[in-house]
């Protein structure tokens, strides 16, 4: 009788590395005790290195599989299924050529994960000679091979020869199916996908959460929706694609109530959920909502870090509470640049620009590289707090130090400084200065540091450039007229608000939400309460 003995501890060392250093002490042993001459044991290290997070996993497996002198069909195939998901798909051919070079006859998991390469480079000529490959060595008939073509074909835009493909197999499954819808919908074909979904004799989960997608990455949320209350069983996947949906249509009070239903409906919400609810508190002010997703979070031990702690910065800060979103900033397990840029944003809303600037100083000697809108959050916090000198390091250092471009956004938080602090030619020369001269929104900045220092004369100069670049946006007029009327000009008052009449404008009106006990109030200006929604 045969004696079984357990694997060697290092190999579940090896599967439960985190870190590249982990990875070089497994496979040093192997190399000290020659486990890695053993096919068994070398093919469990490739694999669990190829899977490691780390960026430079995938290079450190392939290094350590052209070592081995005879790879088993096992290793070929983890070596290409890496790289198939990889951010260079395109290497996993050379892998499979290399294993075609080599004699080692491939199996139908080898023509899966090379076909999932050319999908994810678009090489649908690349995905046909395999194809033509598959055929010739007689695994035509394998229903694995196909949805996988069906999907290459589909994604790629080569439609017809995706329906073909599934007109003609003998044997049909649901991910067959779905292989076709999921094509279709990436390509934003909702009409053929729809189609098809009616046609389908089997749906799963996946097949209504396709379809959900597909109509909210076109922005049509009521067609969505109406699949999703269709959909007879919804998982997480299916509950995030209409919660996304509202969250990127910017409506945030459907959100928070489909996050309730959510709720009741058992559904435990993931990280991506939490995001999306979280920005959609952060939008309407929902304070109370915000803080019971946070004691959600805390009570189910999901780590705050990443988006999540980004998304509850942005929240507190907001929702008005900077205390707790410092808290939650200096509390996180792991902070990225988005975490930094959320709360230097959230100080500068609140008006403590040099706070901002004392939190930016410790995110570059974290080892933080501020990006774009970093420098945003920083200028804007100068501006909003008056620190002129502040402000101009800034800007000089984001230009000189690390080579960014400034953008509309850059220009406008400079200009708004400058007009803050009563240099308005000075602010004006800059608005001349920058590339993107016809941006009306810098233009609108200067116009509206005109008015607070009473400089009708460079006002007028600034509303016809507004009146030149947008003719049927109210704001400038607006503006000018409200000017006039704080210098007593009111002959000047009554000609711009005939132009605005003749125009065919009107002034859009303030708005305003609050939550209270739960629920969320809407006021427009001059019309009281606009609508409620109950959160609760």
């Amino acid at each position: 009788m045969s004696t079984s003995f357990p694997p060697p501890p290092i190999l579940s060392f090896a599967e439960m590395a985190t870190s590249i250093s982990e990875l070089h002490q497994a496979h040093a042993h192997f190399l000290k005790t020659g486990l890695i001459h053993t096919t068994f044991a070398a093919s469990r290290l490739i694999a669990s290195v190829s899977t490691n997070s780390h960026a430079q996993a995938i290079p450190y497996a392939h290094s350590i599989f052209s070592r081995i002198p005879h790879p088993s069909p096992y290793m070929w195939n983890t070596i290409i299924r890496a790289y198939a998901t990889s951010p260079t798909p395109e290497a996993a051919l050379t892998i499979f050529h290399q294993m075609l070079s080599a004699s080692v006859l491939p199996d139908k998991y080898t023509f899966t994960f090379a076909l999932k390469s050319c999908g994810n480079f678009s090489g649908v000529e690349e995905g046909r000679q395999i194809h033509a490959h598959v055929l010739k060595i007689g695994f035509g008939g394998d229903l694995f091979i196909q949805n996988t073509l069906i999907h290459l074909y589909a994604s790629c835009g080569s439609i017809e020869d995706a329906r073909n493909l599934l007109d003609r197999m003998p044997e049909r499954d649901v991910v067959s199916w779905n292989a076709l819808l999921s094509g279709y919908v990436e390509r934003g074909l909702m009409d053929l996908a729809r189609r098809l979904f009616d046609e389908m004799p089997e749906r799963n989960v996946e097949s209504w959460n396709f379809m959900i997608s597909g109509y909210v990455g076109l922005g049509l949320l009521e067609e969505a929706r109406r699949v999703f209350d269709e959909t007879p069983v919804k998982n997480v996947v299916s509950w995030n694609a209409m919660i996304t949906g509202y969250a990127h249509a910017s409506c945030f009070s459907e959100v928070l109530v489909l996050f309730g239903d959510m709720q009741h409906a058992g559904v435990k919400p993931d990280n991506c959920t939490l995001v999306s609810v979280l920005s959609a508190c952060a939008h309407v002010g929902a304070l109370s909502q915000g803080e019971w997703v946070h004691a959600y979070i805390d009570k189910n031990g999901i780590s705050i870090d990443g988006f999540v702690a980004t998304a509850l910065v942005d929240m507190y800060s907001k929702c008005g509470s900077i205390e707790k979103a410092l808290e939650v900033f200096y509390n996180c397990s792991r902070k990225d640049i988005s975490t930094w840029n959320s709360i230097i944003s959230g100080l500068s809303t609140h008006g403590s620009g040099k706070h901002a600037l004392q939190i930016f100083s410790e995110m570059l000697e974290d080892g933080f590289k501020p990006n774009e809108v970093t420098f945003v959050c920083v200028l804007s916090a100068c501006s909003r707090a008056g620190l002129l000198d502040e402000g101009r390091e800034m800007f000089n250092l984001m230009v000189n130090v690390h080579g960014i471009q400034p953008a509309i956004e850059h220009y406008g938080c400079m200009v708004d400084l400058l007009g803050r602090v009563g240099l308005l030619e000075e602010a004006e020369e800059l608005v001349q200065k920058m590339p993107q001269k016809e941006a009306s929104v810098v233009w609108e900045s200067l116009l509206g540091a005109c008015r607070n220092h009473g400089n009708v004369e460079l006002a007028e100069r600034v509303a016809q450039k507004l009146l030149e670049l947008s003719p049927q946006e109210s704001s400038s007029f607006v503006q000018l007229s409200n000017m006039y009327a704080s210098v007593g000009r009111w002959k000047d008052v009554m000609e711009v608000r005939q132009k605005m009449r003749a125009q065919g404008l009107r002034k859009d009106p303030g708005c305003s939400m609050i939550e209270v006990d739960g629920i969320i109030y809407e006021f427009l200006a001059g019309e009281g309460l606009a609508s409620g929604e109950d959160l609760t």
